[in-house]
């Protein structure tokens, strides 16, 4: 996405190499005619974005799997309604925000300040590809749409079944409209960090991260749930209602997370671009593998039991690590990268308890924590990363987005609170904000 302008993909991207740098946008082939690469284009962002979208489910499955049953229906609100709202004020604000307009910009800084997004005109003609540059606008923007959401997805599981509906929902739209364009621009929108060199094939740091500081930051803010740590500060297990919704929620995003990588490498109008599809498919698969079969070894290992969670949280973190850089590494590359996230994975959530910060779905070790390491594992295996870039960009993020969330967060505490009362807690979210439950046959959990 390095200048995905609206207006003026083709000349940006016909210029860059297209190995290894994805969202940097890749170079059409000799051969190809331009309606054949507008409209391969085109569809490789289309697929890629209802895969994307798919995570959508995946998240919520996950998330109603890892809450107590008391509070499934609120995870489950909560993530249908992020993404609308999403939809919503990404179209208003952020997609405008997130790419250069020349007017009410800042150079290398900030985008256009307002603005809805605009699509083509209905029934374009045969010299689209002139008209809009190397793909529809409206993939584009339906593509990097998907991208915005799940960063607000990544916050909802962290600050399950303590946290009020409604404050929720305006952060999701701060976030979306504002907070995740704004430093997503510095990367994609041509930014001061593209121009530093920072690489992130397709968001370990752009969105992993950013979602995972502002669920950080949300988590300390809001204080962790009613009985997570007795009077003595040790841990208390809190069981999730249903692993099989779950693991569920884990395959759903595996399967999504081809759309996320894949159509990261945003051209499938050559040979060399499918090839180059091709070769992220079967690393993204690789890394979340080697993420799951790391956290599946070393739980035996640790506790002499195979759990079950941290399995599936380590196949997600071999996913996000492998994120910043699916292209360059070859498939044991990509296996030991994401064996590495899933290692993170079950020394970060032991070490989180014992800091007393609540995540209930494990988001932080999974989104921020093997985003960092994936941010870093780009130089291992792509010649043009600068590991003094890649640290520099990391920092540069995480303060704006720890800075940025924290205000909204206060700022909601102050007025409208953020957290339910104590009786309310204890009784389930799903009876106390929303009167109705997910499985109203059973006893609450």
């Amino acid at each position: 996405m390095k200048t995905l302008t609206k207006l003026g993909l083709a000349a940006a991207l016909i210029a860059t190499p297209s190995l290894g740098l994805a969202q940097d946008g890749p170079t059409p082939g000799v051969n190809a005619s331009t309606d054949s690469v507008f409209i391969f284009n085109s569809l490789l962002f289309l697929i890629g974005g209802f895969l994307v979208f798919w995570m959508a489910a995946g998240f919520a499955m996950l998330e109603a799997g890892l809450v107590r049953s008391k509070n499934v229906a609120m995870q489950l609100t909560k993530n249908i309604a992020l993404f609308s709202l999403a939809a919503i004020f990404y179209y208003l604000i952020g997609y405008n925000l997130m790419y250069p307009l020349g007017t009410w910009s800042i150079e290398g800084v900030l985008s256009g300040v307002w603005g809805p997004g605009a699509l083509e005109a209905v029934g374009v003609t045969a010299d689209a590809a002139d008209d809009y540059g190397y793909a529809s606008t409206g993939s584009d923007f339906f593509f990097q749409l998907m991208f915005c959401a799940t960063t607000a997805s990544i916050v909802s599981g962290t600050l399950a079944e303590r946290i009020k509906l409604w404050p929720f929902l305006i952060f999701t739209i701060v976030l979306t409209a504002v907070i995740y364009p704004l430093q997503a621009s510095w990367k994609w929108g041509g930014g001061f960090l593209d121009e530093a060199g920072f690489l992130d094939f397709a968001g370990s740091t752009v969105v992993h991260s950013v979602g995972g500081w502002a669920a950080l930051t949300g988590a300390i803010i809001l204080g962790p749930r009613i009985g997570k740590f007795n009077k003595d500060g040790k841990v208390v297990p809190i069981p999730g209602s249903n692993l099989t919704l779950a693991t569920l929620g884990t395959f759903i995003l595996w399967l999504g997370w081809f759309g996320f990588n894949g159509g990261s490498q945003l051209a499938m109008g050559t040979v060399g671009d499918v090839a180059d599809v091709s070769r992220i498919f079967a690393n993204t698969n690789t890394a979340a593998a080697g993420g799951a079969i790391a956290a599946l070894l070393l739980t035996q290992i640790l506790y002499k039991k195979v759990d079950l969670t941290m399995v599936l949280n380590g196949a997600l973190a071999g996913l996000v690590s492998i994120t910043a850089e699916p292209l360059t590494p070859t498939l044991g590359a990509a296996t030991l990268i994401g064996a590495v996230g899933g290692i993170i994975v079950v020394f970060a959530v032991p070490m989180l308890d014992k800091m007393k910060i609540d995540d209930v779905v494990g988001a932080i070790p999974v989104h921020l924590l093997a985003g960092i390491w994936g941010t870093i594992a780009v130089v291992l295996t792509n010649s043009d990363a600068s590991l003094g870039t890649q640290l520099y960009s990391i920092v540069v993020v995480g303060i704006f987005t720890v800075v940025t969330s924290g205000v909204v967060w206060f700022i909601l505490k102050a007025t409208m609170g953020i957290r339910v009362g104590e009786e309310e807690e204890i009784t389930g979210l799903d009876m106390a904000e929303l009167g109705m439950e997910a499985y109203p046959e059973f006893s609450k959990g």
